[in-house]
């Protein structure tokens, strides 16, 4: 079913989060802040934060804790998760190689992922190196967490752990930052830099990682900064901070490629980084223990340095890490039952549940590990989940505009897309596309054209409102469409949209579009607008006629039809007054008299 909205209750707001949505403080030039917000699902999104030490912004992707929703008030612990030396642009590999986002998805934390950072040691670096100056350290202790506890419902109970190159971070962070962390985690991360041989090891690993020169990170091998960022010449600093610590044993374990080589893996390289990592951390390890300081220390018998290892220790050290933060190791017992509990059952996709069922709007609904199922007596019991129960909760669910679901999630005839009808409207996603929200008289206007198979194809951003008139623009794959409450919805396309935003769009003397595009003779085209129209052809591109005298003059001559053709310009001042040219004349208005020329 694909329910519009009648004329009656269209509005132009945008949709207004009404819970469980953060209230976004506005980006600032210069100042810490989110600059964009991506809903993945509906306890994953990706935050774009501006940081002003390093002059860009940073995906940062969160995995929000479990009572999210149900408890819109709360605020979570924050559990900052550090990838390797080969960290992507496009996502962590905590979520890419390994499981974070479904073994957090019953925790009651909120897990911070940066994404990038490739080779940067997550550290401030004295000087740009291959184009980048990197000031993560700068960034994840002072920018980032003042924008999650201010913006995102964070505390400032926090916890850090990574692997390899991250664990080496998680230590130099907490360690160089006292108070900030209550829990470091470090999973077969180097825990001494200065020690002989590793700051050639450092080196060679930040240069065939991301072509960087590791003296632009801490100076030549020896210097005072390689000293300020060893975790083991700062382990005193770590007092009072819940520490653990792993490593595997560089031999071949039951996740690691054979070799002909008995007990060791194909994978020499991770062999030897681990082997590596075993030493520092042992010897890190030592330096505590003779300081009195205690840490969980667990050294695996096998083992390189791959993502199967870290994933376990994810595992492994979370009972350790959730009573450092302060939060249960566990999820309650949630339950199923009712009219929830038969569509949880049938819908494979879900996975267990997280949360008892809580209220929402007019019904009832209870989270589960990749999405949550909605019910009411009036509209029924439905799944929402993925990229569309991401969009869903980013505009508020229920209590948004959309209101509840009225079917689940499904597919589209072309093949291509999916989508989710509601009380307020839809969502249709693709994977060119995303999901994005359709409602009211814009969708209204785009059912009658045929929804994603007519004219305009999908939507490809959500409805926002013009920025100095009284209305909303939605884009589509082939034009946006305009809405006012005295023009309706129309789509703009083409040559005459690039016309139309040339000259300002709904802020120009044209306004908002009143009907949409039409064909004109010598496959011409052209769009009516508040204060004019536009016209377009092959031969003559292009312009506007605004009403008035000049456009009156030209109908009665017979428009494009006429002896004048197409126009071939906009209006323009002359002496005494203003002209227009078109194919084959021009016409002036001079003391409120209009002239008609031919050539």
């Amino acid at each position: 079913m694909r329910r519009i909205l009648g004329i009656a209750a269209m509005t132009a707001a945008l949709l207004a989060p009404a819970v469980a949505v953060p209230a976004q403080a506005p980006a600032q030039a210069g100042v810490a802040g989110v600059q964009r917000v991506e809903w993945l699902s509906d306890r994953r999104v990706a935050l774009w934060v501006f940081s002003p030490a390093m002059n860009m912004p940073i995906q940062v992707q969160m995995l929000l804790a479990r009572d999210w929703n149900a408890a819109p008030d709360a605020k979570f612990p924050m559990l900052l998760m550090l990838d390797g030396l080969r960290a992507t642009e496009d996502e962590s590999g905590w979520t890419k190689d390994a499981d974070a986002e479904v073994f957090y998805a019953d925790k009651n934390v909120n897990v911070v992922l940066p994404v990038g950072g490739v080779a940067s040691f997550y550290t401030d670096w004295l000087e740009p190196s291959n184009g980048v100056h990197y000031q993560w350290e700068t960034f994840l202790t002072e920018e980032l967490p003042a924008v999650l506890e201010r913006d995102w419902r964070t505390t400032d109970v926090r916890g850090v752990q990574g692997l390899s190159m991250g664990g080496t971070a998680a230590m130099n962070l907490a360690a160089r930052n006292p108070g900030l962390m209550r829990y470091a985690a470090s999973y077969s991360g180097l825990l001494t830099t200065t020690t002989l041989g590793m700051p050639q090891a450092i080196d060679f690993a930040v240069r065939d990682g991301g072509g960087f020169d590791s003296a632009a990170m801490w100076g030549p091998p020896g210097g005072p900064e390689w000293e300020a960022h060893d975790p083991y010449l700062l382990a005193d600093k770590l007092k009072g901070v819940s520490m653990y610590v792993s490593s595997g044993s560089g031999l071949a374990g039951a996740e690691d490629p054979t070799s002909p080589v008995p007990l060791l893996s194909g994978n020499w390289a991770g062999t030897g980084l681990e082997i590596l990592a075993r030493l520092s951390t042992e010897n890190f390890v030592t330096k505590l223990e003779k300081l009195a300081i205690p840490v969980t220390a667990n050294y695996r018998p096998s083992g390189i340095h791959s993502w199967p290892y870290w994933d376990f220790e994810m595992r492994q050290s979370w009972t350790q890490a959730a009573s450092a933060l302060g939060t249960e190791p566990g999820a309650p017992n949630c339950g199923l039952g009712g009219a929830i509990a038969s569509v949880a059952q049938a819908v494979g996709w879900l996975g267990t549940c997280v949360t008892a069922e809580y209220p929402a709007a007019h019904g009832v609904v209870q989270d589960f590990q990749h999405g949550r199922v909605f019910h009411s007596a009036a509209t029924g019991t439905h799944a929402v989940g993925g990229r569309i129960g991401g969009t869903y909760t980013g505009v508020g669910a229920a209590y948004s505009p959309l209101g509840l679901p009225l079917e689940g999630e499904r597919g589209l005839p072309d093949g291509r897309g999916r989508m989710q009808s509601f009380e307020g409207g839809a969502i249709y996603w693709t994977p060119q596309t995303g999901a994005q929200v359709v409602r009211g008289a814009i969708f209204e206007e785009w059912a009658k054209q045929g929804y994603e198979g007519g004219p305009a194809g999908y939507p490809v951003a959500a409805e926002a409102r013009t920025p100095s008139r009284d209305g909303v623009v939605q884009s589509f794959e082939h034009g946006p469409m305009f809405y006012s409450a005295a023009t309706g919805a129309h789509r703009v396309q083409g040559f005459i949209l690039d016309k139309y935003a040339a000259m300002g769009f709904e802020n120009s003397p044209l306004g908002f579009p009143v009907a949409g595009e039409a064909p004109l003779k010598d496959l011409g085209r052209y769009s009516r607008f508040e204060g004019g129209n536009i016209y377009w052809s092959p031969l003559s591109g292009a312009w506007a006629v605004r009403n008035g005298q000049i456009a009156d003059a030209w109908g009665a001559q017979g428009f494009e039809n006429g002896r004048l053709g197409y126009p071939v310009s906009d209006e323009f001042t002359v002496p005494g007054g203003i002209q227009q040219n078109f194919q084959t004349g021009f016409i002036v208005v001079k003391d409120g008299k209009s002239e008609v020329h031919g050539v």
